[in-house]
């Protein structure tokens, strides 16, 4: 029986993809940056297979008790990085977790013994950071995929900011490592929308669900979203934790990174069909998902769907 480590594996994604794994005879470890707090992990040991799931405590920017975390895996999945809107201290709370963990990160899988394979959980923001806006000189309506300049701004939110830096460190190392023995790919969802495996109420994910459904703003990022009635691009969380699965048991990726998406609606819409109405405009496909469907075999779920699942 092949060992996934699934860091951020009891998170909103990292349910899914947890579950994912142990759905496909896989043994899971997952980490948890504080064991005492049973409240963050105890609906995984629900799941199915859950006798081959084991939680280990692990902060990402303790380098010794990462190499522990990895040593005996096969295949390791990095979904721990913080995705927060409301930030007092954004070197502490975003900058440092992300990029110092992703390079320490990549330093202990190089030199894991046992790790054929890494998956990255990067963000749409890794391609655009100032989505949902478009990047630069685009407007909302024009199309963008991974062929684009990835485009980058110190005026976009530092969580955005976080991750397009963290993953040109990803980049950088790959491109100095050409004789890697670990595989490493990334994944890049826009949006990610649908049903909490979990009752916690510190993800930013369920909670944007909400807000948008009740036209709340609790800070000006989500304000802003109703100002310009922003298109949003929308990924069903079960398709992302589909595409790293397939991302890390398919060979031959290496250095790859997909953008994952399905629809994009205005922010309008998207509150109207959290409210069961129809929408008003029709669904369009601006972040390109064609890599993903061809290299990884994804099939996106509808917007719709994916709304309807956070409402059942």
């Amino acid at each position: 029986m092949k060992k996934v480590g699934v860091i951020g594996g009891s998170g909103f994604i990292g349910s899914y993809i947890t579950k994912q794994f142990l759905d496909n005879g896989f043994e899971v470890k997952v980490s948890a940056t504080d064991l005492s707090k049973e409240e963050k992990y105890q609906h995984l040991k629900q799941l199915d297979n859950a006798n081959h799931l084991t939680i280990s405590e692990l902060n990402i920017e303790n380098k010794a008790q990462l190499k522990t975390f990895v040593d005996d895996c096969d295949i390791v999945i990095h979904g721990g990085t913080p995705f927060q809107l409301d930030v007092e201290d954004p070197k502490r709370d975003l900058f440092d977790p992300t990029i110092k963990g992703t390079e320490n990160f990549l330093d202990v899988v190089h030199n894991a013994p046992k790790v054929k394979k890494v998956v990255l959980i990067a963000s749409v923001a890794a391609y655009n950071t100032n989505f949902p806006l478009p990047p630069g000189e685009k407007e909302p309506s024009d199309h963008f995929s991974e062929n684009d300049t990835p485009f980058t701004s110190e005026e976009s939110h530092p969580y955005a900011q976080a991750k397009f830096i963290a993953n040109e460190t990803v980049n950088t190392f790959i491109s100095q490592h050409p004789k890697l023995n670990v595989e490493i790919t990334s994944v890049s969802p826009v949006a990610v929308f649908g049903k909490s495996l979990s009752k916690r109420e510190d993800s930013v994910s369920t909670g944007l669900q909400f807000l948008i459904k009740n036209k709340l703003a609790p800070n000006p990022f989500v304000q802003m979203l109703y100002d310009t009635d922003a298109e949003m691009a929308i990924v069903n969380v079960n398709d992302v934790a589909h595409s790293v699965y397939k991302a890390a048991n398919i060979s031959g990726l290496h250095g790859k990174n997909y953008l994952l998406s399905s629809e994009t609606y205005p922010v309008s819409d998207v509150n109207l069909m959290l409210n069961n109405k129809a929408p008003k405009n029709q669904a369009k496909v601006i972040y390109q998902n064609k890599l993903a469907e061809r290299e990884l075999g994804i099939t996106f779920q509808s917007v719709h769907e994916t709304l309807d699942q956070y409402n059942s």
